[in-house]
């Protein structure tokens, strides 16, 4: 481990691991640049891009072999996993199908062979740092986005290039596209970002001020493999627990964002990408912008043939100039769930729904209910925080169909016996009629995940006054204000953003725990864990008379037919 002094704090590095050892990756090709014809592609490794410093990295180019010298636009790919680490499958839970990938395809990256069979050239890069492109990585921050500024704009100047570059990907291929379209390199004409958070600390690695300890790691580990030094992400996360000029680096200036942008989330990223991707979509300045958030496991429906199709109308006019139907696009596409199966698409014309009629509904410890209506009695519900069966349960039954899409807050008046914090973990569930557990999809394989989720560590329950809506609480994270003996406080958790429908005789369930609720996976879940935890004694949730504990719900009006 070695510190780099960078203004503000040390930034924590550490040696790279041989690239040729990384393991669940196919042979790392030679460093050497190559250039062959395959399968109607015409392919160019290592392709070297120079960086304003004089840094060179590596990229591989893809371009149709029937007509490579003729006026492409070039699709980008950006990101740390090897551009070498092809291939025309997933996991098979993944639920992406056969055919839907080619080959050359890589992690989480645009299809070559489709796009060029449609008139693109394909770009993957290796980031400063990666593999064997040279220099230090870095993980984000505004010296990676001046990299892939500098990569854009190598590329736009190719005499084979049109002059017009677009960006897609999910997750850190969606990341690195706010970073770089808030620099606004002068040829980058479209971003199509798949699912990437925009906020590193509240998103990524301190989910409510809760250290993240499943999917940190592992991703700061992939990010290992280079010839020079790499950030250690991993440990910086944990150098710096509250929000500092370490996460202040990492900030992106979302509202300078212009460029033309399809943004698409997912209800079912809670803890990763859900919340980020829909920020960055309120925040950019971009005229036009499309945001589409469905329900569905997030590499499949990148991958599947009508998602592609909108890809290419997408760019096809923007890169292309091409009439491709997107004038019909409204705003805002939403995907209403009923079950993880069961669902309906709904155009909009704005996030958050303009209509919302947000309803608080009381907690009640005395019946392990909610009501539309204040608790005039008080009440209390205990549990062990430190035991996987501790919990505090909540439930409401409706009396008619009520669509539930937006934000919800829960407030909560909390108390920690014999203890001086709490981690509170909530989850919204549905239960059908009978009340049986409804399953909805959760990350990229799995279809038996909540509605919603949310945390909040206690000593963090300080609000963001500028930042902070009603329905939206936003948390400092600046400074820990702990818990005195026997003291009762109020906490606002923020549960991200959902969209459920429940028919007459449904549940809603509200479920708080002192730990991970979704823990069925473990220890290799691919979603987000908290071990790091700081829970002894009793939680105690008091409900009624002095102490309003609710559920806040988004509630949409039924439209005319």
């Amino acid at each position: 481990m070695m510190a780099e002094r960078t203004e503000g704090f040390e930034l924590i590095m550490r040696e790279g691991v041989d690239p040729a050892t990384a393991p669940h990756k196919p042979p790392l090709p030679p460093r050497d640049y190559a250039c062959w014809q395959e399968d109607g592609l015409l392919i160019e490794r290592n392709v070297e891009v120079p960086m304003r410093d004089g840094i060179r990295i590596l990229v591989d180019i893809y371009r149709p072999a029937d007509r490579p010298d003729r006026d492409l636009p070039i699709l980008l790919g950006w990101s740390p996993y090897g551009k070498h680490g092809l291939s025309d499958t997933l996991w098979p839970p993944s639920g992406v199908e056969k055919g839907w990938m080619s080959r050359f395809t890589a992690f989480e990256a645009p299809d070559p062979a489709f796009w060029c069979a449609n008139g693109y050239a394909v770009v993957f890069a290796d980031p400063r740092g990666a593999w064997l492109s040279e220099g230090d990585l870095r993980h984000n921050g505004i010296g990676e986005g001046e990299d892939c500024y500098d990569c854009i704009e190598f590329l736009a100047q190719l005499d084979w290039s049109n002059g017009k570059v677009g960006m897609i990907g999910v997750s850190y291929l969606a990341a690195i596209q706010y970073l770089v379209a808030s620099l606004r390199p002068p040829h980058l004409a479209a971003i199509n970002p798949w699912e990437g958070f925009s906020d590193w600390y509240r998103e990524f690695a301190y989910h409510g001020g809760i250290r993240e300890t499943g999917f940190v790691p592992r991703g700061s580990d992939n990010l290992r493999f280079s010839l020079n030094r790499t950030e250690d992400t991993n440990r910086n996360v944990l150098a710096h627990p509250l929000y500092d000029d370490y996460w202040r680096s990492k900030e992106i200036d979302l509202g300078a964002i212009d460029v033309p942008a399809y943004v698409v989330a997912s209800w079912s990223d809670q803890g990763l990408h859900t919340r980020g991707t829909i920020e960055a979509w309120r925040r950019m300045a971009s005229n036009p912008k499309w945001l589409e958030i469905h329900g569905q496991k997030k590499w499949a429906h990148f991958y599947m043939p009508s998602s592609r199709a909108k890809q290419k109308a997408f760019f096809d006019h923007f890169l292309r100039g091409l009439d491709s139907g997107l004038d019909e696009w409204p705003p805002v596409l939403v995907e209403v769930r009923e079950s993880a199966h069961v669902r309906h698409t709904r155009a909009e014309e704005e996030w958050p729904l303009a209509r919302t009629d947000y309803r608080p509904l009381y907690l009640d410890a005395a019946s392990a209910s909610l009501s539309a209506m204040p608790v005039p009695s008080e009440a209390a519900a205990a549990y062990d925080p430190c035991d996987e069966a501790g919990e505090a349960v909540f439930d409401y039954r409706f009396e008619e169909d009520t669509e539930l899409t937006g934000y919800m807050k829960l407030k909560l008046w909390v108390e920690a016996e014999a203890a001086d914090d709490m981690d509170l973990f909530v989850a919204i569930q549905k239960r059908d009629a009978d009340g049986s557990p409804v399953g909805f999809h959760f990350y990229a394989f799995y279809d038996d995940g909540p509605a919603a989720l949310g945390w909040l560590r206690a000593s963090h329950r300080e609000l963001d006054a500028d930042k902070s809506t009603p329905w939206q609480p936003v948390h400092t994270h600046l400074r820990e204000r702990k818990l005195a003996a026997g003291e009762i406080v109020p906490v606002e958790i923020e549960i991200w953003p959902s969209s459920t429908l429940f028919r007459q005789g449904e549940t809603l369930r509200v479920v708080i725990k002192g730990l991970d609720i979704y823990r069925d996976a473990l220890p290799n879940l691919p979603f987000a864990r908290h071990e790091d935890l700081r829970n002894r004694g009793r939680h105690v949730i008091h409900t009624g008379g002095r102490y309003d504990s609710h559920l806040l719900v988004p509630a949409i009006p039924p439209t005319a037919p």
